[in-house]
């Protein structure tokens, strides 16, 4: 999550290089794949062909969190939690349709089988000149998600309804913004009617379905009022109030202290149970204070498994329910990092409230970060507009549940029990302790909607 400053370590949340359109955000990065044919498309930057030879084998449908899905990385050479495969180039392809059929076929593929899930949100454009097709008239809109997993066919299409269509119409069908998970081919196709040239066919191949969350660990912890405890460095038992390099994440342009009432008696408590659950408190500070030469205005909120023991796992999953702050400029985070130390993190959920485009009620960042000796050498992982891509959405509004399932093979992301995104595991033999917090970017009021996340449940299930 965080990026680094001098002395310090980076945590969950760290800074991901993003493209914005259209109004979201995307992650550039890079599943496994099987296709029945050949397709090919040519770009500005070139041509990309793509054959059965290249695939590997398509999947079969799981629901279980165990990993069942075929992995073309099995021998790929990490480096201990180093190195990343290759991102996967997701390109549209120039379609065509008979007149007088009722469906036009669009492709979209891969490149090469990508190691995570790619997720492209695609849209139809009306034709230009005097033989373009219109939405209404010629054709009915699309606006619709595709979504790549980790050994799924390379290759699918998107499917357009044909109103009518007279010969050499021609409309087009681009991105709306830059995949997810995945570099950028090309972006916008043209869908033409020809009588007399071979119409594009419907994509074949199985898919595997979306998983449901269902702990296949042993619960090792929970989280209650009961047996709560915390203090500033943590210990065996409880959690800490900092992080493990201290208060401050300057490196990440974090405006918040990390504070807590034994060493800062006067503030607003910034960990406290209410009838909704825990709660992870944000604010501004009543009193500046000043921290390592630096004044802080404002105060976050974390709780850190560094010392732990019982929350830490190798393999295994976390289960985690909370409702999320909606507060500009307030960035709230459940991560996990390496016991032996930064990186590796893997970011199961995280909230970039100061970033304008950033809606806390449909946008859900889930993320890997690789390197080692508290240097960071790449990251891997998506933001996702939840809302149209999974049906997930109001994470400020109630609450809901963020899951992730480490295996040796994979790791699994969950929203709400629904798989949101897979990455292979780079981390083999890494064990993990989780961190949540409301960290705070900002130099404004930071008085807006609310700066506090609740935390309902959060359960620990380790596997062998």
């Amino acid at each position: 999550m965080r990026s680094k400053s001098a002395g310090s370590m980076i945590g969950a949340g760290a800074i991901i290089t993003s493209v914005f359109a259209a109004g979201a955000a995307t992650i550039l990065s890079g599943g496994t794949s099987t296709t029945s044919s050949s397709s090919t498309s040519t770009a500005d930057s070139g041509t990309v062909t793509i054959s059965s030879s290249s695939a590997s084998s398509a999947t079969t449908t799981s629901t279980a969190t165990t990993s069942s899905t075929s992995n073309s990385f099995a021998d790929f050479d990490f480096a201990n939690g180093t190195v990343l495969p290759g991102k996967a180039t997701l390109w549209i392809g120039n379609a065509t349709y008979k007149p007088g059929s009722s469906t036009a076929y669009v492709p979209v593929y891969l490149d090469r089988a990508t190691p995570n899930t790619v997720i492209a949100r695609i849209t139809t454009v009306n034709g230009t000149g005097a033989l373009k097709a219109t939405s209404g008239t010629n054709y009915k809109t699309v606006d619709t998600v595709v979504i790549f997993r980790p050994g799924d066919p390379l290759e699918q299409t998107v499917e357009v309804p044909v109103i009518s269509a007279s010969e050499g119409q021609q409309f087009s069908v681009k991105l709306r913004e830059a995949p997810w998970g995945a570099l950028q081919g090309q972006s916008t196709a043209t869908v033409t009617a020809k009588a007399y040239v071979a119409a594009t066919e419907k994509a074949t191949g199985t898919f595997r379905e979306a998983r449901t969350f269902a702990a296949s660990g042993t619960l090792q912890f929970e989280l209650l009022k009961d047996t709560h405890k915390r203090s500033v460095d943590g210990g065996w038992d409880r959690w800490a109030t900092t992080l493990s390099h201290g208060r401050a994440q300057t490196g990440n342009g974090e405006t918040g202290l990390y504070v807590d009432t034994t060493t800062y008696p006067g503030i607003e408590g910034p960990v406290y149970w209410s009838n909704k659950g825990l709660v992870l408190h944000s604010q501004v500070l009543k009193t500046p204070i000043s921290y390592q030469g630096v004044t802080y205005n404002y105060g976050a909120s974390i709780l850190d498994g560094r010392n732990f023991l019982a929350s830490q796992i190798g393999y295994g999953q976390y289960e985690w329910e909370a409702k999320m702050p909606n507060r500009r400029g307030s960035w709230p985070a459940f991560w996990l990092i390496s016991t032996s130390g930064w990186p590796p993190e893997i970011d199961v959920y995280e909230g970039f409230g100061y970033q304008s485009y950033w809606d806390f009620d449909r946008h859900v960042g889930q993320t890997i970060h690789v390197g080692a000796n508290s240097t960071r050498y790449d990251q891997r992982g998506i933001v996702i507009q939840t809302e149209q891509a999974y049906g997930l959405s109001g994470y400020s509004q109630d609450f809901h549940k963020f899951a992730v399932d480490i295996q040796r093979d994979y790791i699994t992301w969950f929203v709400d029990g629904k798989e949101t995104y897979q990455s292979v595991n780079p981390f083999k033999g890494f064990r993990f302790y989780p961190l949540m917090n409301v960290a705070v970017k900002t130099t404004g009021a930071y008085d807006d909607g609310s700066g506090d996340m609740t935390i309902r449940s959060f359960k620990v299930y380790s596997a062998p």
